[in-house]
Parts: structure tokens; C-alpha cells; sequence
């Protein structure tokens, strides 16, 4: 594939500090919830810990993407990027525009 991954490169590594920037200042969204009833009442409690929740879930979406950055990184180093890890396939240019992460062609996507 007469691919140049330069472009490829600066968007992850750029989306890479992103995250672990966003991780990193959410942390405390995901904290332990206090079950003192004196000072927050029931309603409250149940706002924080669906609060807690919904952190703990993006959190893990956000690590998931990393996982998935990390590992494109790499199939630059190795010279790898832009071809389906299934079928070996190159990958289409549009699917990669949209997220340089992807690892699957549009026919093993599915």
C-alpha cells in the first residue's frame, strides 16, 4: 500500500495525550462514593454513585481507545498500518481518515 502513516502518526499520538489527559482529570468522577446518610441525602447518594457509574464507563471506553492507539502505533513502527489484520487487505484510505485505529477492513468489520 503506497501509504505515507506520517499524518496517521501525529492524529493518534495526538488523540493518545488527549485521553490520558481526560483520564487523568476525570479520576476523582470515578472516586468511592460516601455512604454517610447525614451529610448527603438518599436522592444524592443515588445521583453520585449513577454518577460514579457513568465515569467508570467512559473511563474504561477511553482506555479501550488507547489499547486501540497503541496498537496502531505500532503496526507503523513495524510497517504494518493499513493493512487488515484478518485477510491482510490494505484498508481503505476513508475508513483510516475516519479512525486511524481501525485494524479491520470493511469486509471483516462485519
Amino acid at each position: 500500500m503506497p501509504l505515507i502513516p506520517a499524518k496517521y502518526n501525529k492524529r493518534l499520538l495526538d488523540r493518545q495525550e488527549e485521553l490520558q489527559s481526560l483520564i487523568i482529570d476525570t479520576k476523582d468522577n470515578a472516586a468511592t462514593v460516601k455512604l454517610d446518610q447525614t451529610s448527603v441525602g438518599r436522592l444524592s447518594r443515588m445521583d453520585a454513585i449513577q454518577g460514579q457509574a457513568m465515569a467508570e464507563e467512559v473511563k474504561r471506553r477511553r482506555d479501550m481507545e488507547l489499547k486501540r492507539i497503541e496498537a496502531a502505533l505500532t503496526r507503523i513502527i513495524e510497517d504494518e498500518f493499513g493493512y487488515c489484520l484478518t485477510c491482510g487487505e490494505d484498508i481503505d484510505l476513508k475508513r483510516l481518515d475516519l479512525d486511524p485505529s481501525i485494524s479491520l477492513c470493511n469486509k471483516c468489520a462485519v
